[in-house]
């Protein structure tokens, strides 16, 4: 058995959703009750994540006829979390059946009740798919007295099939106006494009889309009820596994082979497979388009595959080709990636090309490193109080480390890790001289424990840094443990967001408690649990919450998240994200603080003072000004409010917010010295155009978003006016 990696990451939630959308409820039928045999290895996989939700999880809490009613209706939840799917007679008749049971079934390894849950689930999509289908044959009124509630999370399912046709009707119609009006939208960027052509930054961007919005509706529910066909018994065990852990905690998850080689992939920066990345194409998405190719990767080095080459199809070494028109990403990802040494065969062809042009490209997999998604610095100038003050900036994504490397006994040079990475980094700005840094952690998801305790050693000279607790109530100190060294000695801030979680927290927390730095930007996403990874299970792997983490004040970072010591503009206002928005979250609480000894010493009155000179600053900076604007207008939008069903009233508040968002961003481009955009069309057009130029450069290569660098430019001299008074 593999030894536990703990884990701090909020990567880790429900991965069976991407085919939870939401569709339909009718009579049942007798298909809905015809699933798959589980095979042994299924069977011994669901025994085994069954027991360790009874015996190891965090919350102590065993696997007992109520969890396993929590459990099936989580799972309902998932499947239906708009609650249209499912009729409030169908919850009745598989609670009837199968609540008072479920928890033993699955602890039996028995998993046919939540087969025949998702069959249930799967019947009804298709009923819907060829509702809607019928519905679009006809000549649709966009024009209704109707309204609809777009977010039925909190509404109460239907009682009768009337109802639900009605809403299908009107979701459907809703849909079809939406559609509508963004095929209006683009066909004036289109003309915006063709009258500037200097809009496209030398790229085709003219769609030119000739369907109908009845077509690109068809097209779009054929794909999906083809995606759900496709679904592989593997994945619809996950669907039920994994929501079954979610019912402890939203960071306890079960992962399908499939899916537990992309959670690697992420941890480890580094995949097999041959070099390209792909998404949908923009012009037709039942295609999927290789977007570009890793310099030195496989499929660069055979010659024959080119940037915006069209996936056709994919075959596995000695294996038939399969027709990929229509797959998702994530399944032709699945289908090219594999084992190092092993071959794959692809189709492609060049953009409006006939498919009889396809050729087939036979490429041998290799292990390809993600250089570009690793740590990142470089040197910002800032004009302070008349001078220039070099700024140094680290940018981690993740706390990320070959855990399969590193328990093999590979060298450490021959695997990546971000606190390597890290120091290498900080000798590097050391060796130019910066007067202070700014270590940005926004929307960095956690990683490694070991890890982010490396990466404190290089800025705390001694002391704890993070407490553990276990369900039994054992607290294990993480101290440093380098003997006094550090390596960054001078001014530091760290900049934080909603977007930052696990070991983010960990270290902004230390770094605040310390008084190291100053911590600066907006409450962190709130995940104080540590996961096991769980690779010796039958079939896949899974995360498994058995420890929460605390501050060395003693305080949890968990629901709260860390506070920072200033707030700059919250670009995720409004959007319900984070811990606080879970479902089933551990709760906050504290502990006995360590003992410490604070390095800096950041005053009440100080933090005020900083906090009203910098919220002066954003009131004035057309960076902040344009941000805040935008959470304005997002608010004028709450999908749990009755929306009206006609193209006229819709077009008439589409058009007020787009001459809102038109106004913010012509307000910052002269408050910048820009020149301001004629109207929405040529704006959506030249923000395409970017957005396409963006993509194809590496993202250290990018130029920093005016919006996004201007947090970089506060925190830096926040942490300067602070130096001055600090004591």
């Amino acid at each position: 058995m593999s030894k536990p990696q703990f884990l701090l990451s909020s990567v880790a939630i429900a991965v069976a959703g991407f085919f939870f959308t939401q569709g339909v409820a009718t009579v049942a039928t007798a298909s809905d009750k015809v699933g798959f045999e589980p095979t042994t290895e299924q069977k011994v996989t669901t025994r085994q994540v069954a027991l360790l939700l009874d015996k190891a999880h965090y919350l102590d809490q065993p696997l007992d006829k109520e969890m396993g009613k929590k459990v099936l209706s989580m799972y309902y939840d998932a499947l239906d979390p708009n609650r249209t799917i499912f009729l409030q007679s169908d919850i009745d008749e598989l609670n009837a059946k199968y609540a008072d049971s479920y928890a033993e079934r699955l602890k039996r390894g028995d998993l046919s009740a939540g087969i025949e849950v998702f069959e249930r689930y799967r019947t009804r999509m298709n009923e819907y798919y060829n509702t809607a289908k019928t519905l679009l044959g006809t000549n649709v009124n966009l024009k209704t007295n109707q309204s609809i509630i777009l977010d039925r999370e909190k509404e109460p399912r239907f009682a009768s099939k009337d109802e639900q046709l009605k809403y299908w009707h009107n979701q459907i119609t809703y849909t079809l106006i939406g559609i509508t009006l963004g095929q209006e939208n683009d066909q004036a960027k289109d003309k915006a494009f063709l009258d500037n052509p200097e809009l496209a930054r030398g790229q085709d961007l003219v769609k030119g889309d000739e369907r109908t919005p009845s077509q690109i509706l068809l097209n779009r529910l054929n794909r999906q009820q083809q995606q759900l066909a496709r679904l592989k018994n593997d994945e619809i065990m996950e669907s039920v596994l994994n929501n079954a852990m979610l019912a402890y905690d939203p960071h306890s998850n079960y992962y399908a082979p499939v899916q537990a080689n992309e959670m690697q992939i992420q941890t480890n920066l580094q995949l097999e497979g041959i070099g390209v990345s792909i998404r949908p194409d923009r012009k037709n998405p039942d295609y999927i388009r290789i977007v570009s190719l890793v310099d030195g990767g496989p499929a660069q080095k055979t010659g024959q595959v080119k940037a915006n080459d069209l996936i056709l199809g994919v075959a596995q070494e000695n294996g038939q080709m399969v027709d990929t028109v229509g797959y998702t990403t994530r399944e032709i990802v699945a289908l090219i990636r594999g084992a190092k040494g092993t071959s794959v065969t692809i189709k492609i062809k060049q953009p409006n090309a006939p498919d009889s042009s396809a050729r087939t490209v036979t490429i041998v997999r290799d292990v390809i490193a993600q250089e570009d998604a690793g740590v990142h610095h470089r040197v910002v100038e800032l004009p302070y109080e008349g001078g220039i003050k070099r700024v140094g900036v680290i940018e981690i994504p993740s706390f990320y480390l070959n855990f399969k490397a590193r328990r093999s006994g590979a060298d450490i040079n021959d695997y990546r890790s971000v606190s390597m990475d890290t120091e290498k980094a900080i000798k590097a700005l050391n060796e130019q001289n910066i007067d202070g840094l700014v270590v940005d952690l926004r929307n960095n998801p956690g990683g490694s424990l070991d890890e982010v305790v490396k990466m404190l050693g290089l800025f705390i000279k001694e002391g704890p840094l993070v407490q553990i607790r276990d369900n039994r109530g054992n607290v294990q100190v993480f101290e440093d443990g380098d003997g006094g060294k550090q390596l960054y000695t001078g001014d530091m801030a760290v900049l934080i967001n909603l977007g930052s979680a696990s070991a983010s927290e960990i270290f902004s927390a230390a770094i605040q408690d310390y008084g190291r730095g100053l911590v600066v930007g907006n409450t962190t996403t709130g995940k104080g649990s540590a996961q096991t990874q769980r690779d010796d299970l039958a079939l896949g792997s899974a995360t498994l919450t058995q420890r929460k983490f605390y501050r060395i004040n003693g305080g949890s970072t968990q629901n709260k998240g860390v506070v920072p010591d200033v707030e700059l503009v919250n670009i995720y206002e409004g959007i319900e994200f984070g811990e606080r928005e879970y479902k089933n979250p551990l709760e906050w609480d504290t502990i006995k603080p360590t003992e410490y000894k604070v390095e800096g010493k950041y005053s009440k009155s100080l933090i005020d003072g900083l906090i009203a000179s910098s919220k002066s600053r954003q009131e004035s900076d057309p960076q902040f000004k344009y941000l805040l604007e935008l959470n304005a207008i997002r608010a004028l939008d709450d999908d749990k409010k009755p929306v009206d069903v006609n193209i006229d009233k819709r077009r008439a508040k589409n058009t007020m917010i787009e001459q809102k968002t038109l106004m913010a961003e012509n307000a910052r481009r002269q408050a910048t010295g820009e020149k301001p955009y004629t109207d929405w069309a040529t704006y959506q057009a030249s923000i395409d155009a970017l957005a396409e130029e963006r993509s194809l450069m590496k993202e250290h290569e990018r130029p920093k978003l005016p919006e996004s660098e201007a947090y970089i430019l506060e925190t830096a001299r926040l942490m300067f006016d602070g130096k001055k008074q600090i004591k």
